[in-house]
C-alpha cells in the first residue's frame, strides 16, 4: 500500500502569529502593540491589514505610508507610521526568515514509496522519503531527511547528503556526490558524459567520461541544469553557489563558493570560477579560462580570456566595464559618424577636381643643344 502523503504547515490556512512572536523570533525590537496579529506576509503595496511587510530603506517610505500592512519590518524606527515596527537590522533578510518559519508550508515524512524501485546495498537514513517511481541504484546512500520526489533517477554508488530536496524527474549518475542541504529542481541532470571527442579518418571518436561530479553543501540548482561529469577527475561546485534554470557546466569546471549564475549561461569545459563571482543571463565562458573571485559578468557577455579577481567585464569579446560602455557609446554614434565621413569623402573629392580644373596646363619650353664642353689647353 503506498504511503499517504500528509502536507503540514507551521501555520495553518486561518491560523495567526504575533507581531510580539515575530519579534522574538528575529531577536528585534518591537515598537508599538505586541498583540498586533498576521497571518500572512505580502509586499507593501499588495499587503492587507492582516499581513506583515518590510520597509526597504527611506525610499519606500511613500508605499509604507499607503500599505495596508498590519505589521512592518523596518531598519529603524519611523514615526509617521502609525503601526507596529520591528527594527532589524536587514528588513529583507527578517522578512524571509519569517516567511520560511511561518508561513511556508511544509511535508511531512512519507517513508519509502512501494512503488519505488531500490536496487542492492541501498543505505537510507532516518527520515528520508522517497516518493513512488523513484529509482536508487545499487549502493546508493541517502543522508538523513532528503526527500525524492516522483521520478528522480539516483545510478549506482552515488551518495546523497542530508537535508537535501529532489524535485520531481531530476537524474543523479552513477558515481556522483551531493553534499547536505542541496536543493535541485525538475529536470537537470547532474554526470552526464562530457561532450569529448577525437576525430579521426573523418570520424568523430567518443572520449570516455569516466570521471565524477561533486556539488558540495547548500548549493541549489534551478530547473532544466546540466552538470556533466568530468573525463578523468571530477567537475565541482562549490558550497553555497546557485544556479538559475537552463545552465550548462561542462566537464571539469570548477565552480567557485558563493557563486550566483543566472540563467542560459553556458561555461565550456575546464574552466573556472572564484567565490562570489556572479554571473549574468545568457554570457558565455570559453573553455580552459579562469575567471578570479568577485567577478561580475554581464548579461550575454562573451569571456575569451581570463579575467582578474574584482574585475566587471561586458561585451563580447569581454572587456573591462568601463571600457565597454565607452565603445557602446561611440557604436551609437556610427550611423552619424558613417555620415559626416561620407560627406567628407564627398567633399574632399569636389575640391580635388576643382585644383586640378583650375590649375594651368605645364608650358613646354624648347629644347636648346647643349654646348660641347670645352677643352682646356695646356701651356707648354
Amino acid at each position: 500500500m503506498i504511503p499517504k502523503l500528509t502536507i503540514l504547515t507551521t501555520r495553518m490556512a486561518g491560523s495567526s502569529v504575533s507581531a510580539a512572536e515575530i519579534a522574538t523570533f528575529l531577536k528585534g525590537t518591537l515598537i508599538g502593540p505586541p498583540d498586533a496579529v498576521v497571518t500572512g506576509a505580502a509586499g507593501l503595496t499588495d499587503a492587507k491589514a492582516s499581513d506583515v511587510a518590510f520597509v526597504h530603506g527611506d525610499a519606500a517610505l511613500q508605499d509604507a505610508s499607503s500599505s495596508l500592512a498590519g505589521v512592518l519590518l523596518t531598519s529603524r524606527h519611523f514615526p509617521d507610521l502609525k503601526r507596529p515596527q520591528i527594527v532589524v537590522a536587514h528588513p529583507a533578510l527578517a522578512m524571509t526568515q519569517i516567511v520560511t518559519e511561518f508561513f511556508v508550508s511544509k511535508l511531512a515524512d512519507v517513508g519509502i514509496s512501494n512503488l519505488a524501485h531500490l536496487g542492492k546495498n541501498v543505505r537510507l537514513s532516518d527520515g528520508v522519503s522517497v516518493w513512488a517511481f523513484v529509482t536508487l541504484d545499487d549502493g546508493v546512500a541517502v543522508g538523513r531527511g532528503t526527500r525524492l520526489y516522483p521520478g528522480v533517477f539516483v545510478g549506482k554508488g552515488s551518495v546523497i547528503g542530508e537535508n537535501c530536496l529532489l524535485y520531481p524527474n531530476v537524474t543523479v549518475r552513477e558515481g556522483v556526490t551531493i553534499g547536505n542541504r542541496v536543493i535541485i529542481h525538475p529536470g537537470t541532470v547532474i554526470g552526464s558524459d562530457g561532450f569529448g571527442y577525437l576525430q579521426q579518418d573523418g570520424r568523430h571518436h567518443k572520449i570516455p567520461q569516466i570521471g565524477t561530479v561533486v556539488i558540495e553543501d547548500d548549493v541549489e540548482l534551478g530547473a532544466n541544469v546540466t552538470v556533466d561529469r568530468a573525463t578523468f577527475a571530477a567537475t565541482i561546485i562549490r558550497r553555497g553557489t546557485k544556479v538559475d534554470n537552463l545552465v550548462q557546466i561542462a566537464h571539469n569546471v570548477e565552480i567557485g563558493e558563493h557563486n550566483i549564475i543566472v540563467a542560459q549561461v553556458g561555461i565550456a569545459g575546464s574552466s573556472s570560477t572564484g567565490h562570489h563571482v556572479m554571473i549574468g543571463g545568457q554570457a558565455g565562458i570559453s573553455d580552459h579560462i579562469r575567471v578570479g573571485d568577485q567577478v561580475m559578468v554581464a548579461t550575454r557577455a562573451g569571456i575569451i580570456h581570463d579575467v582578474a579577481d574584482r574585475e566587471i567585464v561586458a561585451g563580447f569579446p569581454a572587456l573591462p566595464h568601463k571600457a565597454w560602455l565607452k565603445a557602446m557609446a561611440v557604436l551609437a554614434k556610427l550611423p552619424e559618424l558613417r555620415e559626416k565621413v561620407r560627406d567628407a569623402e564627398h567633399r574632399l573629392a569636389a575640391l580635388e577636381a576643382k585644383t586640378t580644373t583650375a590649375q594651368p596646363a605645364p608650358s613646354r619650353k624648347p629644347k636648346v643643344a647643349s654646348k660641347p664642353a670645352a677643352t682646356s689647353k695646356r701651356k707648354r
